[in-house]
């Protein structure tokens, strides 16, 4: 296995000055114990024989399992019968019983696909082999799937250690940069020699006919193995089909491979490849359990006029990606928002799937502008309705940034905190409510400030609560963090966004970690009075005119005049078709922030749609003109009608 080095101008080779010293490493990173020679020949080699009537010599004391020198004395050394013998052989069978039962448990260790086989690798060199190259499957099978065709083995990983050579310093064991060289992809053609060791499953020498010819098809006509190299080729067979192959090589200077390796090798082959058929399995399921929590949550959360947001979500770990956290951030009419946290118990698939069936309700029950404590309500009643012990939190808040208000109604769910601009952080006064499925319970609403410049922070309690705290004490600390972040801002500008979420969830320290966490900040900034214009509108024929005067008075007012022709235009329709069907008086408002949005409101729930008029009808082209020359328009069904708007870029924000 190791090469020593010789010296220059008849300097003696380091191996024979320090004979005393390096022999026994030598002897047992070789595969021998100290005091047997090595055998060399076939897998087994021929036995050593001693000289007449001589005892045979007091073998070495056993290694720790696992150590370099554990299979040297367990199944590479051979000696001579009768006496003491008997309890050598005893010896090395117990210590290939250790051996084996330390790499499978090294092996066993691994969950994902490259720790098991770095474990097999490990575990055998150099104590079993003096190299290892595994083989895998590409691509591979999961479960019940079919194989796909051809049939491709890729080299995952190959391992080789040396003796350091290094002058004066004992012979230790250190990483070969120059492995045996082997092809990257091997095709198993039907039929071959490769093909029939595989499906045989059982270990073979490498020098038999067939192994030497499947040696070849696996490593590559171009890459040989080296003369005097020893081998055991093992397939990999996992629950179902063979998965790859492992080949396992021993240098001339150490004992060639016994029958009985065979079944060591069959051990480990076994226990490697039904690790990696579980490792691909739990691979597949976490990737299903990722990609279902990201379709739960949010891509990307809605920028609506006056407020910005932020938001983080954290699994409780890496073995538990899913869980029953969510947030939601929801558009509303007048320019208003629904901010939405709430937290399912367990952190199963169950948990996110019926995560997921109450986002979707809530986001149903927003767009009927239900206020808050009804769509808790309902929301309640939905739980109950996925079957018992289907509970959950939630935080459901709606901003007006109009009147700079929010509403919040409460399940359970942990306080919000609002950071205010002056660096002030107060825990809001919101009533607690039950959780949603516990049923038969009122939910409460309260209306509260929401200052311009204040930052809204809605978290789940895995934020706050672990084993190290309960959750007040979270809460104190999760206050005090927020206020200190904003000192360092200044008294006149909000701390950033996405600096403060990841600045929140820096306090969580080791151990902190027992849920997973799902975090909405909401930063509001508001719509000044001066930027809006409200009226009210008898629904009579004279209505669409007297809106497009008090529009365009707005409009001057604003230094909009360039937009004036499509405004009158759009709002002329809009209100038209608004006082055909309303009974009492039509809202009319217009915003102007970064785009001009101009809303029409009246008691009629029933939508209008875009419909492509014929050529003799008189009407029916107002929405296809909306559509035309607006940015966006929509319509929304209130509790007590409908909201008509439409949008139109400023010229300073084309």
């Amino acid at each position: 296995m190791t090469e020593h080095p010789t010296s220059h101008e008849g300097r003696q080779p380091l191996a024979a000055r320090s004979q005393e010293r390096a022999r026994p490493r030598q002897e047992a990173a070789a595969g021998l114990p100290s005091d047997v020679p090595a055998q060399p020949g076939g897998p087994a080699g021929p036995a050593a024989t001693a000289a007449p009537g001589a005892e045979a010599p007091t073998p070495p004391p056993p290694t720790a399992p696992g150590g370099p020198g554990t299979m040297a004395v367990a199944v590479s050394a051979q000696l001579p019968g009768g006496g003491r013998g008997g309890d050598t052989v005893a010896r090395r069978e117990g210590e290939k019983l250790r051996f084996v039962g330390a790499a499978t448990r090294r092996i066993a260790r691994g969950i994902d696909l490259d720790e098991i086989v770095l474990g097999l690798c490990r575990a055998t060199v150099p104590t079993f082999s003096d190299e290892i190259l595994v083989y895998l499957r590409d691509p591979l099978p999961v479960g019940d799937e079919r194989p796909v065709a051809p049939f491709v083995l890729r080299l995952r990983r190959t391992d080789r250690l040396r003796l350091s050579d290094l002058e004066g310093e004992e012979l230790v064991l250190v990483p070969d940069p120059d492995p045996t060289p082997a092809a990257e992809l091997c095709e198993v053609r039907s039929g071959g020699a490769l093909a029939e060791v595989l499906r045989g499953v059982r270990p073979v020498f490498g020098d038999s006919a067939a192994a030497r010819t499947a040696l070849t098809e696996l490593l590559g006509p171009d890459h040989p193995l080296p003369g005097g190299l020893r081998a055991v080729l093992a397939p990999l067979r996992g629950r179902r089909r063979v998965i790859g192959a492992a080949v396992f090589l021993r240098r001339p200077e150490r004992a060639g491979f016994e029958p009985n390796d065979l079944l060591v090798a069959a051990q480990l082959a076994t226990h490697t490849a039904l690790g990696i058929d579980k490792a691909v399995l739990y691979g597949r399921e976490a990737y299903i359990a990722d990609e279902l929590q990201r379709t739960m949550l949010p891509d990307s959360l809605p920028q609506p006029t006056g407020v910005k947001l932020a938001s983080r979500y954290l699994p409780a770990a890496e073995t538990a990606r899913v869980g029953g956290d969510w947030y939601d951030a929801i558009p509303l009419p007048g320019s208003r928002v629904a901010l939405v946290v709430g937290d399912v118990m367990g952190h199963s698939m169950t948990s996110a799937a019926i995560m997921g069936q109450l986002r979707t309700t809530a986001q149903t029950l927003a767009g009927l502008d239900l206020p808050p404590q009804e769509v808790l309500h309902h929301l309640d009643e939905q739980a109950q309705r996925l079957g018992e012990n289907r509970m959950a939190t939630c935080m459901y808040a709606v901003y007006d940034p109009v009147s700079h208000r929010i509403t919040v109604a409460n399940a359970g769910h942990p306080p919000p905190i609002l950071l205010h601009l002056g660096g002030r952080a107060e825990v809001l006064r919101v009533p607690p409510g039950a959780p949603i499925g516990v049923g038969g319970v009122d939910f409460e609403a309260v209306e509260l400030d929401a200052p311009a410049g204040a930052t809204l922070l809605l978290y789940t309690d895995g934020l706050v609560e672990s084993r190290l705290r309960d959750v007040w004490t979270g809460i104190e600390q999760l206050r005090e963090r927020l206020a200190a972040t904003a000192q360092l801002t200044g008294p006149d500008h909000s701390p950033p966004l996405e600096a403060l979420c990841d600045d929140v969830l820096d306090m969580l320290g080791p151990g902190d970690r027992d849920d997973d966490i799902a975090l909405l900040a909401a930063r509001f900034d508001g719509i000044a009075p001066s930027d809006v214009a409200y009226w009210f509108l008898e629904p009579e024929d004279a209505a669409p005119g007297r809106a497009r005067r008090l529009a365009r008075r707005a409009l001057v007012r604003w230094d909009l005049e360039e937009l004036t022709d499509s405004v009158e235009l759009l709002i002329s329709e809009v209100v038209t078709n608004a006082v055909r069907y309303a009974e009492r008086p039509v809202t009319l408002r217009l915003l102007r922030t970064d785009v001009l949005r101009c809303e029409v409101g009246d008691d009629s729930p029933q939508l209008p749609r875009q419909r492509r008029a014929r050529d003799t009808d008189e009407g029916g082209r107002g929405l296809f003109l909306v559509n035309r020359l607006a940015r966006r328009w929509g319509a929304t069904r209130l509790s007590g009608g409908k909201v008509v708007w439409f949008e139109l870029a400023t010229p300073s924000h084309p």
